[in-house]
């Protein structure tokens, strides 16, 4: 496929986006959230050890391990380990979906969005489009980022979020067949847009339209899109009405 970038336009009634190389900037992910966590993981499961969420996580954690007696110490060992391998491990990502909410809650952060995102969200919004997210990072850690960004709190934009707790793993087919089921939209009326091959790849076998979303300076960009309609942001995509 060429690498020429054309407006895309896609007839859709739900549209479901992907955050990290999509919405916004990978780097900003890996440089300011990823040592925010690090360096509050034992502060957080020993003063939230009761909290429903880290419970289960820290209950996660300990069989993907294979030690169900492990202290903090061990469980912040192998959290700390799949972060440096940026696995998305689903109690990592709970954990810190939990404390990047406290975060962003206290405005310590501030999340990061693409100037183009905003525009086009509550374009798609306005024009009655039912939006989407779906992201390896947990559903908390999605509505803290959409309800503190530069633009403000964006979460009326959205009608639900997804991560791989509640529909499963990004590459798979059946995730995007469970986020179809949830929202009761046929999945030839959604579309996807992600800035990584192999997803696309997933919900088009569902049955869902895609576009890539190549931008400049993300680590998949190298990767290309396949055969997949590519934009190098939202600007570029034209989401039409169902007839």
């Amino acid at each position: 496929m060429s690498d020429a970038v054309v407006v895309v336009a896609v007839t859709a009634e739900a549209v479901v986006v992907d955050i990290e190389g999509t919405t916004s900037a990978t780097s900003f992910v890996v440089d300011t959230l990823y040592p925010y966590s690090r360096a509050r993981f034992g502060a957080w499961i020993d003063g939230h050890s009761q909290h429903p969420d880290t419970r289960r996580a820290l209950a996660q954690v300990r069989e993907l391990i294979g030690e169900p007696a492990a202290d903090t110490a061990r469980v912040v060992t192998a959290l700390g380990t799949w972060l440096d391998a940026d696995e998305k491990v689903t109690p990592l990502k709970t954990l810190q979906g939990l404390i990047w909410e406290a975060g962003f809650a206290a405005g310590e952060l501030t999340s990061h969005l693409y100037p183009d995102v905003v525009p086009a969200l509550r374009s798609w919004h306005d024009a009655g489009r039912r939006l989407y997210v779906f992201s390896s990072g947990s559903v908390a850690a999605q509505r803290a980022w959409f309800a503190h960004t530069p633009a403000g709190d964006l979460l009326g934009l959205f009608s639900g979020h997804f991560d791989t707790e509640t529909a499963g793993p990004k590459r798979q087919p059946p995730s995007y067949a469970a986020i179809t089921a949830a929202t009761g939209i046929a999945p030839e009326r959604t579309v996807f847009l992600s800035d990584l091959v192999d997803e696309l790849d997933a919900a088009r076998a569902a049955g869902w339209s895609t576009v890539g979303v190549r931008r400049p300076g993300e680590p998949n960009h190298d990767r290309g899109m396949g055969d997949h309609p590519m934009v190098n942001g939202f600007d570029q995509v034209r989401i039409l009405p169902p007839a």
